[in-house]
């Protein structure tokens, strides 16, 4: 329910003052299965080491976007309009990009599609363990595209941008996920929120990391909550290290990205807290993975009210 002025904007400045790390930290650690990731900078199918991920940014690209979306928040008080959201159902559009109408070409079944978005309701509502979000996502259509000039899909390829500017759907309040292979042998990657519409605001995922898919340790579909957490705003559990550049406080600071799920792991032995290893913005593998924290579900939110609100 919308806020008067006077009333809106400090209770959500009060909150980003704890996802800057001002505030206190929010314990928000369970126990999780125990479950990777070659090479430190990108979530890539094992066996290529080295790819840089698209969704890292560099210290003063996070600075610049904190400042925007405090102002962008700021501007929404001011208007009147809500800045945080009980509940948000997400409407959203799986674009299936295929070489050919087999599976070996691209064209998983509707059924994968299916069992994904049951992944992504169960990571977000806190069912996995993890913190509960506002966030539910609805599927509102599949559309299959058979086009070998699109695939497989090249990263910031002139290709990625026809392929997206023809088939986006929505408002910016509606997911539109892209399948196929990719380039690069990366997993996936997501548009961060922008204050402007854009024709490539979604994200793309390997068809073959769709829950029941061929990419191994990476096969049960939390590529996808990875890549919708950064299409909500969320960084890395290392971004800028042991700095704590995620913007979030109660994830402990990160060194490098984990693999293998490992036990103890703590590479920022100065600051509190082993290493998130079981949080959906790290690295690891699909089966070590099931939380995030009241800290990354407040940033989401107040995301969600900056830019994607309708």
């Amino acid at each position: 329910m919308p806020l008067h002025r006077s009333s809106q904007i400090w209770p959500a400045l009060a909150a980003f003052a704890l996802l800057l790390g001002v505030g206190p930290a929010v314990p928000a650690k369970a126990t999780a299965p125990e479950g990777a990731v070659c090479g430190s900078n990108a979530r890539i199918r094992p066996g290529t080491p080295g790819v840089q991920d698209p969704n890292d940014l560099a210290p003063g690209q996070v600075a610049e976007r904190e400042r925007a979306l405090i102002a962008r928040l700021e501007e929404r008080a001011k208007s009147g309009k809500a800045l945080t959201f009980a509940t948000v159902t997400v409407p959203t559009v799986v674009h299936v990009i295929s070489e050919d109408a087999t599976r070996g070409g691209g064209s998983v079944p509707d059924s994968m599609i299916q069992q994904q978005i049951q992944v992504l309701n169960d990571a977000y509502s806190g069912a996995t363990g993890g913190a509960e979000t506002a966030f539910a996502f609805e599927l509102v259509e599949i559309n299959r595209v058979v086009n070998p000039a699109w695939y497989p899909i090249v990263y910031e390829s002139t290709a990625e941008f026809e392929m997206k500017s023809a088939l986006r759907k929505g408002g910016m309040e509606t997911l539109n996920i892209y399948t196929g292979d990719l380039s690069d042998s990366l997993l996936g990657w997501a548009t961060y929120p922008q204050a402007e519409s854009h024709p490539t605001d979604g994200v793309v995922l390997f068809a073959e990391s769709l829950p029941g898919g061929t990419a191994g340790i990476y096969g049960e579909g939390d590529t996808a909550t990875h890549e919708i957490g950064h299409w909500l705003n969320l960084y890395h559990t290392f971004e800028d290290g042991c700095a704590g550049g995620d913007q979030v406080a109660d994830t402990p600071a990160e060194a490098t990205s984990a693999s293998n799920c490992p036990v103890g792991r703590d590479t920022c032995v100065d600051d509190p807290g082993e290493d998130p290893i079981h949080n959906f913005m790290d690295y690891t593998a699909d089966s070590c993975m099931f939380e995030f924290t009241p800290g990354q579900a407040t940033r989401m939110s107040s995301a969600w009210a900056a830019y994607r609100a309708p």
